[in-house]
């Protein structure tokens, strides 16, 4: 092998390793600073005091979650029933290692999980990363009944010399992101409240509020919102905020924020999600989650 060539088999070898440290990754930020100003009703948290009751009578086994839960449970069994896949834009913002990490926003297209009939299927998401500019043109393929459900990704620009399949939950697919792919979607995302909902109300009492005629973009939501006073009891956020479409019963915004580290400060993001310009079932099929489709750039 001539000296060229080695040396350029080095650079290759490189500019991967480079691709793979750098897999996931985001610029970590203190700022609250986000796009999504303007576009969302209630982005800010307002904390309003009231006591604990309006005087209504209710049961001494009652908590002012039940009624959080029980909308919840409406919203999952009308997803269930009647979305079978989406295509969307997501913009999220995580907390991770103490950090605020950098807005990304991503092309989303989610196939819902498909448990009776002929063909059964699993989840299966394709996203592509539109920005910050260092995550731009990197997709990521992941089908839970494919590759013995291990994601497959490539990096965007001159970066894009290898396809990578990794486990969805190791160290290198998980840089720079709170929750694996496995966790992505609408579904999933008022499946995992529900579960925190029903783990939060054996903890302690809580202040809910429910606030009509909100938007996300241009759709008219319901919002609700769960107020922790304090972290006593274990809680892990002080307000979180759900945004429910109301005409299509699907959620298109979760927030949580933390605990001021002052009184009256304004209270820390922890972590938010928020889908826009959601088309509902518009035909997805398995060349939406094949690597190979031509119409992604995938090496």
């Amino acid at each position: 092998m001539t000296r060229f060539t080695v040396s350029f088999a080095m650079v290759g070898l490189l500019i991967v390793a480079i691709s793979l440290v750098g897999f996931w990754s985001q610029f970590a930020v203190d700022s609250q600073h986000s796009s999504l100003e303007g576009m969302i009703s209630t982005q800010t948290p307002v904390v309003t005091h009231r006591p604990a009751s309006d005087g209504t009578q209710i049961s001494d086994n009652a908590h002012p979650l039940d009624q959080v839960l029980e909308l919840a449970s409406e919203v999952l069994k009308s997803m269930q029933a009647n979305v079978q896949d989406y295509r969307a834009t997501l913009v999220k913002r995580e907390r991770i290692g103490g950090r605020l990490g950098e807005e990304a926003k991503l092309l989303v297209k989610v196939r819902s999980p498909q448990t009776t009939g002929t063909s059964p299927r699993g989840l299966a998401a394709y996203l592509k990363f539109i920005e910050p500019s260092s995550t731009a043109g990197r997709e990521v393929i992941w089908a839970a009944d494919q590759r013995e459900g291990e994601l497959v990704s490539h990096e965007g620009g001159f970066l894009n010399l290898k396809r990578l399949q990794l486990k969805p939950d190791g160290m290198l697919a998980m840089l720079g992101n709170k929750y694996p792919i496995t966790e992505i979607g609408l579904q999933r995302l008022v499946e995992k409240l529900i579960e925190k909902g029903r783990e939060d109300r054996t903890k302690g009492p809580c202040q809910v509020d429910i606030i009509e005629d909100q938007k996300v973009g241009d759709r008219v939501c319901r919002l609700i919102q769960v107020v922790h006073p304090t972290p006593d009891a274990g809680f892990d956020f002080h307000i979180a905020q759900i945004f429910i479409d109301i005409e299509r019963q699907i959620p298109l915004r979760y927030a949580a924020f933390l605990w001021p580290k002052q009184a009256g400060g304004e209270p820390p993001l922890e972590e938010e999600y928020t889908y826009l310009d959601v088309e509902l079932n518009i035909g997805l099929s398995d060349a939406d989650f094949d690597p190979d489709n031509p119409l992604y750039n995938f090496p």
